[in-house]
């Protein structure tokens, strides 16, 4: 009997260590503990393949937000049969969300092998 694939633990871990971690160095360790090393990150306008690219592409969309933004979870990831989903918002830390949206994983073996980024129409 296989072990049930904890979706929460995962997606809330990649949101606060690699998409709300600004040191790139920690940021690489939270990538190669949570990722596979052939991921890719699909965001709407781009693709990053590799832990390095997709610790360059979180380091290039955190330097386009304001200092002050965080990622937030809307309550718990759920998941089955290999793809998990966590609803998160962003903004100013205790403020109104600016941007919401929904990360859809990939995951085999505990580690995401490819993350879909879907960011909500503004006004929705």
């Amino acid at each position: 009997m296989t072990t049930p694939m904890d979706y929460d633990t995962l997606m809330q871990a990649n949101l606060t260590r690699v998409f709300g971690e600004h040191d790139p160095g920690r940021r690489i360790e939270a990538i190669a503990a949570l990722y596979a090393a052939d991921a890719a990150l699909y965001e709407p306008h781009a693709v990053a393949r590799g832990h390095a690219a997709i610790n360059a592409a979180v380091t290039t969309l955190l330097a386009g937000l304001p200092p002050d933004f965080v990622f937030t979870a809307q309550g718990p990831a759920v998941g089955h049969h290999g793809l998990g989903r966590l609803r998160w918002n962003a903004g100013p830390a205790g403020g109104p969300a600016a941007v919401t949206g929904m990360d859809v994983a990939q995951v085999d073996r505990g580690r995401i092998h490819a993350l879909h980024v879907f960011i909500d129409p503004a006004n929705a």
